[in-house]
């Protein structure tokens, strides 16, 4: 029976640049849960009948909401729901599934690299039919409905046993638990020449694969342990667990540096990668040399007609407006077109979608291409491991070769967590306040040359985001940039960015943070970090 259950909005569920995020407790309150699913069902297009992707990460309380949204949609008027085998299904693997099936969109539980557990976070995503984030109309159509709800629709039906494969009913709705891992690892092999990869692991290539007991670990050991033939216990960290083991699922250097440490170590692997909790950040480490993000992103770019999937070469790159400039060299020395777009992965939609980019990258750990549309952890490791096994070469030579050739962009994020709400609004408010005079201000050796904050016109829908974060651009090439982040659950976080572009290679091999060092001082000065924050150094440096 479909039962109308009489509910009171939520003020609180706006969508942030990845869905919406909340701690457990919050989310387990009566109907929060409910009302955010009710409101993306009002406001999302779709036929009757239609196909709905449902999947999580395996964090705590994504059984309970994934049965929940089950029955919801089985009430809802769809006809199908394709759901990953125990509810996992990572967020590249949630994309490839809703294109492949050709379904009207999915629903993506997960919190991404935040912590789990009964007392850590949780979120809601809707991707649409390309595969992609929901875009800005659709978030805000979505909070505003989520304001105005009085009731929402669920099934008094059990949801089936998410254990068992196969189909299953539900009022008029199949129910469909497929492996989660199976579609995508054969669209894997469609991309990278999985022969080459796996000659070179036999041939005595040695890796180490840390899952963190988040999503990708099945992923990971069915490709790189089955497929590709690596040993056992290469994956390490590989069963998905409710609370990630008691850490936290982020891909760097602080979460990581297990990984980190064998690889900097002389009878370390070779090769070392890490992903996060749903599977669409990576973090790429080679002997004695980790790779930045961004250098991933402008090396991969560079790099990608390597691989089968991509040897007729790629249309263009994207970059978030954050990541460091390192791409757009490779762009530029290549011919292609670049666009830098807001944070966030749904901008690069439409551009993916128009055929005007392949390659596509966030400083956050986040790479991907036009094969879904989403960043994808496990799919950047196997594009280096086709690029090493091509080159021949180490990760720190290929790495040290493209420096060569384009040049070295040092750059570095610092994090300020969990800080005041009103003290982060006042920095960024301050610094908008003074960029119309900040032309021309020198800072010790540093002289601004342009201020802005940055707002973005897509090329292809012709939508206008404004407010995407406070860039300082010196002369000679310099920047760093100011912006909150939208993907915590608790105060602010403040992300500045550093970069230094530098074409010398007899000085390529300088410590980033002496490299730095001038533009991170003056970081705090331009912003007021301390005075405003009380805080004398970041909590992460990635």
């Amino acid at each position: 029976m479909i039962l109308t259950v009489a509910t009171s909005p939520f003020d609180d569920q706006k969508p942030g640049t990845s869905g919406l995020r909340k701690k457990v407790p919050h989310f387990k309150q009566p109907h929060y849960a409910e009302n955010f699913l009710q409101s993306i069902f009002d406001v999302a297009e779709r036929d009757a009948g239609a196909t709905l992707v449902i999947g999580g990460d395996g964090r705590f309380f994504n059984r309970e909401v994934i049965q929940i949204a089950i029955r919801m949609a089985a009430a809802n008027g769809f006809g199908r729901v394709v759901v990953g085998q125990d509810g996992i299904l990572s967020t590249p693997a949630a994309s490839n599934l809703i294109r492949k099936r050709k379904a009207a969109g999915g629903i993506v539980l997960s919190a991404s690299h935040n912590p789990g557990g009964p007392d850590g976070d949780f979120g809601i995503k809707y991707n649409i039919a390309n595969g992609g984030p929901a875009p800005e109309a659709i978030t805000e159509a979505t909070y505003q409905r989520s304001r105005a709800l009085a009731e929402y629709r669920i099934s008094d039906a059990p949801a089936p046993d998410l254990s068992i494969l196969g189909e299953t009913m539900i009022e008029a709705m199949v129910v469909e638990v497929v492996d989660p891992v199976a579609d995508y690892a054969e669209l894997m092999q469609t991309l990278f020449d999985f022969d080459k990869i796996a000659a070179m692991i036999a041939g005595g290539f040695r890796l180490e694969f840390d899952a963190m007991h988040a999503v990708t670990g099945p992923y990971g050991k069915a490709i790189i342990e089955g497929l590709l033939g690596a040993p056992a216990g290469t994956v390490v960290n590989g069963i998905p667990l409710e609370d990630f083991g008691g850490g936290h699922p982020d891909p760097n250097a602080v979460y990581a540096a297990d990984l980190i440490a064998k690889l900097m170590d002389e009878d370390g692997p070779d090769f070392g990668a890490a992903s996060d909790g749903d599977g669409d950040r990576n973090l790429i480490v080679g002997k004695g040399i980790v790779v930045s993000p961004s250098d991933s992103l402008a090396i991969l770019a560079a790099n990608a007609h390597l691989a089968p999937g991509y040897a007729k070469g790629i249309a263009g790159i994207a970059r978030s407006m954050p990541t460091s400039q390192a791409a757009d060299r490779v762009a530029a020395k290549r011919g292609l077109p670049l666009f830098e777009t807001p944070t966030g992965w749904k901008f690069f939609g439409n551009l993916l979608d128009a055929g005007k980019v392949t390659i596509c990258g966030e400083e956050s750990a986040g790479t991907g291409s036009d094969h879904v549309r989403e960043k994808d952890g496990l799919w950047a490791v196997l594009l280096w491991l086709n690029v090493v096994a091509e080159r021949g070469e180490s990760v720190k030579a290929i790495v040290e070769s493209h420096w060569s050739e384009f040049g070295r962009t040092f750059y570095q994020r610092h994090d300020y967590e969990e800080i005041d709400s009103k003290a982060a609004a006042g920095l960024i408010g301050s610094l908008r306040d003074r960029l119309a005079s900040m032309s021309g201000q020198r800072f010790g050796t540093l002289v601004v040359s342009e201020a802005d904050d940055f707002s973005y016109k897509d090329p292809i829908d012709g939508s206008i985001s404004t407010g995407q974060g406070v860039r300082i651009l010196f002369s000679g090439g310099s920047r760093i940039v100011y912006r909150l982040s939208g993907t915590g659950t608790k105060g602010a976080t403040l992300r500045v960015y550093i970069e230094r572009y530098e074409p010398d290679s007899t000085r390529h091999n300088v410590a980033p943070q002496e490299a730095l060092a001038e533009l991170i001082d003056t970081a705090d000065v331009i912003g007021e970090i301390k005075k405003r924050t009380g805080r004398s150094e970041p909590d992460v440096i990635t």
